[in-house]
């Protein structure tokens, strides 16, 4: 029974080592991931998902090492936790370390427009930018006003707003249609009254 505690608990590896560990596996990453672009975070595509999914896997034993122990898991897991809170509050105290860390916004679309070269940078195909639309309740990209490649790899859609003339022209179309079916009662009424004299 002790040993199996032991083997539970007992550190494998020196606890400088398990800190230092995740600390250069989370930089890496966090590095790798701002050079890979913003698709990797916005998952537009199998191959995408699947390499967010198998770099978790691939860099765990980095992490862990030979140390297989719950106390060594829950070290990694929290230098992991820290790093990250460290990372983040610093560089939300420094804006221009945000931009150079995070990345800025890229327009995909502008007043209706896809913009080509814009998509040809951030590696984002026509097809996947309508399913991003889809996925947001938008039936086409001809509905999209503008569309915006977030830091976070998220696309925020913006609808066309509709004119003047095209709200006067739907008001219209449904006057037409209310009439439409208010008209076969109409007739049915004033055919009943001429038969009733």
């Amino acid at each position: 029974m002790s040993t199996l505690w032991h083997e539970m608990f007992f550190l494998q590896l020196p606890v400088l080592e398990k800190i230092l560990r995740p600390i250069c596996v989370y930089l890496f990453l966090l590095v790798g991931l701002r050079l890979a672009g913003k698709r990797e975070l916005a998952q537009l595509n199998p191959f995408d998902l699947v390499v967010l999914l198998t770099l978790s896997n691939t860099v765990q034993n980095a992490i862990i090492g030979d140390d297989n122990t719950v106390t060594g898991g829950l070290l990694g897991a929290a230098t992991l936790l820290f790093i990250n809170y460290l990372v983040v509050r610093f560089v939300h105290r420094h804006r221009r370390l945000e931009t150079l860390v995070e990345g800025n916004r890229d327009f995909l679309m502008r007043d209706g427009h896809i913009l080509r070269n814009h998509l040809d940078r951030e590696l984002i195909t026509r097809a996947e930018l309508v399913a991003a639309a889809h996925r947001q309740g938008i039936g086409s990209l001809a509905e999209v006003e503008s569309a915006v490649l977030e830091p976070t790899g998220t696309i925020t859609f913006v609808e066309k707003k509709p004119t003047s003339e095209d709200v006067r022209h739907h008001e219209l179309l449904d006057a037409i249609d209310r009439l439409r079916q208010e008209l076969p009662h109409v007739r049915a009424q004033n055919n009943s009254g001429a038969a009733g004299t």
